[in-house]
């Protein structure tokens, strides 16, 4: 069962998660992006599909062995090498090149018109990610960048959550302590990680539910709160 949320008067704040709670990949895939196989096959054209399958599962392997979010070179190189292809500086440089995010990204129905009443009524916002460096590009250009007083970016700070560093930064950056602030993750166990420092959460559960924190299946219940 969802857990209705309160109305809480300490509560200042939001500290969202990106990936799942304020955007999605267009076609499912978060990593790599999209255009990945097309843009490798520019350059490689001998590359199977069965290669790309092994290729993006050594480069998940790279991901999760990471304490951080890794540099986007050193990310499509494990990918690469895997099989068997020792990347120019030029694929390296098309892999990163910018895209509009439109073309890769989407916010989720509810996204702007909850940020936008929020902002309406003085809630102040932050970003809490295990993201590369451009996520405030990629928000920006899908037309939410607007909301957010700060950026706490795994990339950027070198720890992931739920390392505590990564909540703190965010408050730290509003001047607000812990309790006068929400976090909210699409995993439950970053958002139990972040009560137990004090923050209040709530899971991000669209199309389920979870028991093992306070939860809610859209944006839109975050009003019952402000």
């Amino acid at each position: 069962m969802t857990t209705r949320p309160s109305p809480h008067e300490d509560l200042r704040a939001v500290l969202f998660d990106s990936g799942g709670v304020l955007m999605q990949p267009i076609g499912g895939r978060w990593n790599p992006r999209a255009d990945f196989e097309q843009t490798v096959l520019a350059h490689v054209p001998s590359i199977t599909p069965e290669q790309f399958a092994a290729a993006i599962a050594a480069g998940d392997r790279f991901l999760a062995a990471s304490s951080s979010t890794p540099e986007t070179d050193d990310y499509h190189r494990v990918m690469l090498r895997d099989v068997g292809v020792d990347p120019s500086s030029e694929l390296l440089a098309d892999l990163r090149r910018e895209v509009p995010p439109a073309t890769l990204l989407e916010t989720y129905p509810e996204v702007v018109g909850t940020l936008e009443e929020l902002s309406r009524r003085g809630v102040r916002m932050a970003v809490v990610s295990d993201a590369w460096p451009n996520l405030p590009d990629l928000h920006a250009g899908l037309g939410i960048g607007r909301f957010f007083e700060a950026y706490a970016i795994s990339a950027v700070l070198g720890c992931n959550k739920p390392d505590p560093r990564m909540y703190h930064h965010a408050s730290s950056a509003l001047e607000l302590a812990p309790e006068q602030c929400l976090f909210l993750d699409d995993d439950p166990a970053l958002v139990a990680a972040a009560i137990g420092l004090g923050y209040a959460g709530r899971a991000v559960c669209r199309g389920s539910v979870t028991a093992e924190v306070p939860s809610i299946t859209s944006l839109v219940e975050l009003l019952d709160l402000f």
